[in-house]
């Protein structure tokens, strides 16, 4: 079916859908370049809905990069919510790109972002849609290059009989080389194989094809090794050594999706060094941009799109080194804009009264804090020594300012955790929110959310097991029984939904078989809770034989091959291995700024850097 064709069907379909909004593209700020001019033909598909994947700054920052290229235009796509994918499907219509309608199919690369796990049976779904094979072995000459990449790109294993090449690290100046190179291999009318060798070749990228895995009897990988010597060994991620421009033109969308704000990331990378922290582990070293550089970019976003909210972005907003000036700068230059300007996360530490006071005279936004844990020996384990009377402090300050509502973020089900150190969380909940009430009396709000915790990988964790369904269960209904009552708000994630993040975030590329199973017997949007279906995961495990629990389940011993140890992320074994003993000893690291860790980020990443100005010392 043509774009002409699939035109004519929506006019159909789309009044009989929700949010038929979705789907037409069109939007302010799109890009629709002519498809008979260019050569170079880039789809980018978030697999999910349009709600959630118009704001991601992963796509926003990739389609703009792209689209400033004369020889390659780049287009969008989104997974069809389930009464749309029921109409396309009747129809005949594959997935299309919101900018020229025209089928995925028909281009040289489709590039689907993976920021957290439960997206993959999404994936399957997107590439079935588009009428692809689902296998990158089953895929011939006529078929798009399928690529990903995202922080769930860290661990490729699990997804790689699908994905024909991994991204892997930051994209901005890598997905130009993928270009250039898929674009040369197409003008010398070489074969996929041909191509998918080549691209291998460029730092950052991962073929998984041109790799083979053997298992021991127990079911631990028993080696890994490339297929050919032009194959590297190790793949190390790529890093932007100075981080360019932000995006300026970003989508204005044609109906409410999850965030209608400009997200400027001020800062990229950290250096606290929490354990349990995937993010805070790959996204090493430390950038930051310049006041200049932001409040340039702040100007022009609010030019191109008429967006009244600014979302300044970085794992923690209050470690960037120039905040106070940055928010100085904002509140002066913005005053009587009716902004509203979001700082979405801060650091109990470092969080300054001085901050909250330089955000009078524009719009509140909210304000979050994540202690993670409540006693002090859980704090040391995590690497996150937060005092309680800290959390206090800074709780009083927030509301005496005017704020009525504050956001605390714990984590449950980390090793080692008893119920005294639950029970500490809604202890020091009830303290924060009679703070709050002596303050600015029944107004006072107070939103927890308990999140469960995975050990993912490249982490110091990656070695422990998941806690069990029925201690996680138990430790929820202990502070749902006493997180409730007026200005009390508790959310918390389903501990089955947990077991699958662990299972795909930890496990191997025999999980492609489970994966595969699990969508042929209706998984999909996975990490939507009313369609989420734990029975049809568990019966897909059972029919591939992989038990969850090898994934979950089992400490790992420290000399056992991981299923990502061929993914380099800068950060060494050594130095995980050192976080990991320190843990269970209870020994605190310190913040790398005040001194070199010797994480081995920058011998790694030595060529990467070119004389950039980092936030590391020089290893001596």
């Amino acid at each position: 079916m043509d774009r002409i064709e699939i035109k004519k069907k929506l006019k159909t379909i789309l009044p009989t859908v929700v949010k038929p909004g979705r789907y037409f593209g069109g939007e302010f700020n799109h890009v629709a370049k002519d498809w008979d001019q260019i050569q170079n033909r880039m789809a980018i598909v978030f697999p999910d809905i349009y709600d959630i994947g118009v704001p991601n700054l992963g796509v926003a920052i990739l389609y703009e990069t792209i689209n400033q290229r004369e020889d390659t235009l780049c287009e969008r796509a989104y997974l069809p919510w389930l009464d749309m994918e029921e109409a396309m499907r009747s129809n005949g219509i594959p997935l299309f790109t919101l900018e020229s309608c025209r089928p995925l199919a028909e281009f040289d690369i489709i590039g689907f972002t993976l920021p957290y796990e439960t997206l993959f049976t999404n994936v399957l779904n997107a590439l079935d849609l588009c009428g692809l094979p689902l296998r990158s072995a089953d895929r011939d000459e006529t078929h798009p290059l399928i690529i990903a990449g995202g922080h769930a790109a860290f661990n490729p294993e699990p997804m790689a009989a699908f994905i024909d090449a991994f991204i892997l690290g930051e994209g901005e100046e890598v997905i130009h080389e993928v270009l250039n190179c898929v674009r040369d291999a197409k003008s010398q009318n070489l074969g996929r194989q041909q191509t998918l060798e080549s691209i291998q070749t460029i730092p950052g990228v991962y073929v998984p094809s041109m790799y083979d895995v053997k298992y021991t009897e127990s079911g631990s990988i028993q080696s890994f090794q490339p297929l050919s010597p032009k194959t590297p060994a190790l793949i190390t991620k790529r890093i932007v050594p100075v981080l360019p421009d932000p995006p300026t033109h970003f989508i204005v969308p044609s109906i409410d999706v999850v965030h209608n704000r400009i997200a400027v990331e001020i800062m990229r990378g950290c250096t606290r060094g929490c354990r349990f922290c995937h993010a805070g582990m790959v996204n090493r070293p430390v950038r930051e941009r310049s006041v200049d550089q932001i409040m340039t970019a702040i100007e022009k976003a609010l030019i191109n799109t008429g967006y009244e909210e600014i979302a300044l972005l970085s794992l923690s907003s209050s470690d960037y080194t120039q905040i106070d000036e940055l928010v100085t700068t904002i509140s002066s230059r913005f005053v009587g804009r009716n902004l509203t300007v979001s700082l979405p996360s801060l650091r109990i530490e470092s969080f300054s009264v001085n901050l909250m006071e330089k955000l009078k005279g524009i719009r509140q936004g909210g304000f979050t804090l994540a202690p993670e844990a409540a006693t002090d020996r859980m704090r040391n384990f995590i690497n996150k020594p937060i005092q309680a009377e800290q959390l206090l402090e800074t709780a009083r300050q927030i509301y005496s300012r005017g704020w009525l509502t504050l956001k605390l973020y714990f984590m449950i089900g980390q090793p080692f955790e008893t119920l005294e150190d639950v029970q500490a969380i809604a202890d020091l909940c009830k303290e924060v929110l009679k703070e709050g009430r002596k303050i600015v009396g029944k107004k006072a709000n107070l939103h927890t959310g308990i999140s469960t915790f995975v050990p993912k990988p490249h982490t110091p964790f990656q070695w422990m097991k998941l806690d069990s369904i029925e201690s996680v269960l138990q430790k929820q209904n202990l502070l749902k029984d006493q997180l409730r009552g007026p200005g009390m708000k508790m959310t918390w994630s389903n501990p089955r939904e947990t077991i699958l993040e662990a299972v795909l975030a930890r496990g191997d590329r025999r999980l492609s078989t489970a994966i595969e199973d699990a969508w042929k017997r209706g998984a999909k949007f996975d990490a939507w809770m009313d369609q989420f279906n734990f029975n049809v995961w568990m019966d897909a495990f059972d029919a591939a034989h992989l038990p969850p629990d090898f994934y979950t389940s089992r400490d790992r011993s420290l000399d056992e091959i991981l299923p990502w140890d061929h993914i380099n992320t800068g950060v060494s074994r050594k130095y995980l291995e050192r976080e990991y003993q320190n843990a269970i000893d209870g020994k605190t690291t310190g913040d790398c700024r005040e001194g070199c860790l010797a994480c081995g980020i920058v011998p790694a990443l030595s060529a990467q850097r070119k004389g950039a100005d980092w936030y590391c010392p020089e290893v001596e």
